[in-house]
């Protein structure tokens, strides 16, 4: 069986293709490297560059490869930049998904693994979060992944395609050092980018109704994610024409006092955070039950937050040594 993974040299994807990989799964990577690199994408296997809106690429690519499955994660993934540029997310996350659900079922391919988000349930008030929960997204990000959702169940129901689509808690972590999150839109990137710089990291509101009045967020490291896409990869290819909607998460969490507090313990700072005023829809807290995915897929996150912290501090030491200076 042949997997195409859309995205696979992004951050996520490329932990997902090396996961993939290692159990022995042949891998094609597409991907239009705007966010993505190259060099992630581990030798042997082979990148076509290419956008997911570009139906004959797509369509090539499925056919000249013998594609029998696709895990899709390439998409926009900012939430304040989907307020600003709506049209852009909805054009390259739905329609972009629709070019390609397209190209999938001419093709025939059987089974596809969606990359969805914890963003589908908005401000959730309750204390575990699970796949009943109602979706009400607060951004355009989280609007156009639960119309995702929408879009790939349709086309499982229609013409028989296996589908699972994967709602993500905070990714952090690395696999390794070159494989780390380049960007600096999660909190752990952006505790590290304030601590390179002398500054002090940024809480966003401290009067939450939560034990220490910050937001409690579930982290998943990216590893025991990647090794989520296998084990539904599998899943799908063992029950035709199943479909699957399934949190990814650990079930802890964590504030971001404690977050802020393990980092600087993990590089050897002490730096107290400073408050800001909160964010508009930022709930107070979010938290996985990730029984389901235990259930469905035999899978569970063996990895802990001090983990994900460590490695994510040795991949940004090392695309920034002044870090380790600081």
């Amino acid at each position: 069986m042949t997997w195409l993974i859309t995205g696979g040299a992004g951050y996520i994807g490329a932990h997902v293709v090396r996961a993939m990989t290692a159990a022995g799964e042949a891998v094609v990577v597409y991907d239009d490297l705007s966010t993505g690199i190259a060099e992630r994408v581990p030798d042997g296997v082979p990148l076509v560059v290419g956008s997911v809106l570009d139906a004959e690429r797509l369509a090539r690519t499925l056919t000249g490869h013998r594609v029998t499955g696709v895990v899709h994660l390439a998409a926009r993934k900012q939430v304040g930049e989907s307020v600003e540029l709506p049209l852009q997310y909805y054009r390259e996350n739905v329609e972009g998904l629709r070019v390609l659900l397209e190209a999938v079922t001419a093709a025939g391919v059987p089974s596809f693994v969606f990359s969805s988000s914890a963003a589908v349930y908005g401000t959730p008030d309750v204390d575990l979060v699970t796949e009943e929960t109602p979706c009400v997204p607060m951004s355009p990000y989280g609007e156009t992944k639960l119309a995702g959702e929408w879009l790939v169940r349709a086309t499982g129901r229609a013409t028989g395609l296996a589908t699972a689509s994967l709602r993500y808690f905070n990714v952090a972590g690395a696999g390794s050092p070159e494989l780390a999150d380049t960007g600096v839109t999660n909190l752990v990137p952006m505790v590290f980018e304030k601590l390179t710089e002398g500054a002090a990291p940024r809480v966003f509101g401290d009067d939450y109704p939560t034990p220490d009045g910050t937001c409690v967020r579930d982290y998943i490291h990216v590893l025991d994610l990647a090794e989520a896409h296998v084990a539904a990869a599998r899943a799908l290819r063992s029950a035709p024409g199943h479909t699957l909607t399934l949190n990814i998460g650990r079930g802890e969490g964590v504030s971001v006092r404690e977050m802020i507090d393990l980092i600087n313990a993990t590089t050897g700072h002490d730096r107290a955070p400073a408050v800001a005023p909160r964010r508009p829809g930022d709930p107070a807290n979010v938290v996985a039950s990730a029984e389901r995915a235990a259930t469905e897929l035999g899978w569970k996150a063996k990895y802990d937050v001090q983990d994900m912290i460590t490695s994510a501090w040795a991949g940004w030491v090392r695309l920034h040594p002044e870090a380790a200076r600081a």
